[in-house]
């Protein structure tokens, strides 16, 4: 089935900005975004797993295990890569929806304790968690999502491993992946656990310019109409971004983060009143990301500023006093600390 192309997304910059660094640099911890129905969000999701290159794992692993020595391991990988490098193929990277109405069973995964008892064996039914292993996780409607889900969620992410224990028998198994979510706002909150989970945050909202709109629509029709064409149209775009993509990983090690952007990123921080220290780091990935993408080996102003408001902003406390939405709190500490330190 056809994907709409990523590089055919008209606007929506922060957020795209958000989903290639979490792409570029999985350990940023996940993009949120929440906005109006009917702006590209689930779209965004998809063509970005689309555009994403192949990942290598090991040859009929179900949790798609990373073969490269030191690299986190099921139980059955773990002893073929102490022997060596096993056998390896490559595949796409998993893009898994957990749907609101989803068994604990079906995302965490299921023992078969009656053959465990009779035959003496672990037979175990990998679930949603193990699918997306090494990929993403993508969560629609994520404001919605049952308490004692959130809570499972919470858990696998903080751990990157996925723990089933059943009537004394248990199995363990990697589960690390970039947690996306969507939704709208206006129907109901995000639990601040949850919240504080992720990485990234990116407001969207409907289009107010009329050309925008309208290329917006006309793209969406053509799409629509010929769906294989279209993509045909825009591969050549999309494999621009897939060859930025694969630039920045190789390049991300080698990117620094100097102790005046440090310096910036904590008192930027600590005037929007942030608790603990996950906003710092989150930011300072996220623009250590972006300087790869961009091909810069240093992180500097611009690349704090375009991604602050993504990292902070559902970070803040409300401010009852303060009527402003948190995007434009955070632009005018920006502003202000970005001014004081020139």
């Amino acid at each position: 089935m056809a994907v709409f192309p990523f590089s055919a997304i008209v606007g929506q910059d922060e957020m795209k900005a958000a989903m290639l660094t979490a792409a570029v640099d999985p350990g940023i911890g996940g993009v949120l975004v929440l906005g109006d129905r009917g702006t590209g969000k689930s779209t965004a999701v998809r063509a970005l797993a689309a555009l994403l290159p192949k990942m290598r794992a090991v040859e009929q692993c179900v949790y798609g295990c990373d073969p490269a020595a030191g690299t986190p391991s099921c139980e059955s990988c773990a002893p073929k890569k102490a022997a060596g490098v096993p056998k390896s193929l490559l595949k796409p990277v998993p893009v898994v929806d957990l749907p609101l109405g989803a068994t604990e069973d079906r995302v965490v995964g299921a023992l078969d304790l009656e053959r465990a008892l009779s035959q003496g064996v672990k037979a175990f039914e990998p679930g949603l968690l193990a699918r997306a292993n090494r990929g993403f996780l993508y969560i629609d409607e994520v404001n919605l999502l049952e308490d004692h889900l959130v809570d499972l969620l919470i858990d696998v992410a903080a751990s990157g491993e996925n723990l089933v224990e059943r009537e004394g028998l248990s199995i363990r198994h990697p589960a690390r992946f970039v947690l996306v979510g969507s939704g709208n706002p206006e129907e109901g909150e995000l639990r601040p656990q949850l919240l504080d989970r992720f990485g990234l945050a990116v407001d969207v909202t409907t289009p107010t310019d009329l050309k925008l709109r309208i290329e917006i629509v006309k793209r969406r029709d053509a799409f629509e109409r010929s769906p294989q064409s279209f993509v045909d149209a825009w591969q050549k775009e999309d494999e621009k971004i897939r060859r930025r993509i694969i630039a920045a990983r190789k390049r991300l090690p080698q990117v620094e983060v100097p102790d005046e952007a440090l310096t910036r990123a904590a008192q930027l921080c600590m005037n929007l009143g942030t608790d603990g220290l996950r906003g710092e780091l989150a930011l300072v990935r996220a623009a250590r990301a972006l300087a790869a993408i961009e091909g810069d080996l240093e992180v500097g102003d611009a690349h704090l500023r375009r991604m602050a408001a993504p990292a902070l902003r559902h970070r803040l406390r409300r401010n009852p006093l303060d009527e402003s939405g948190s995007g434009t709190r955070v632009h005018r500490a920006v502003d202000e600390v970005f001014t004081q330190t020139a």
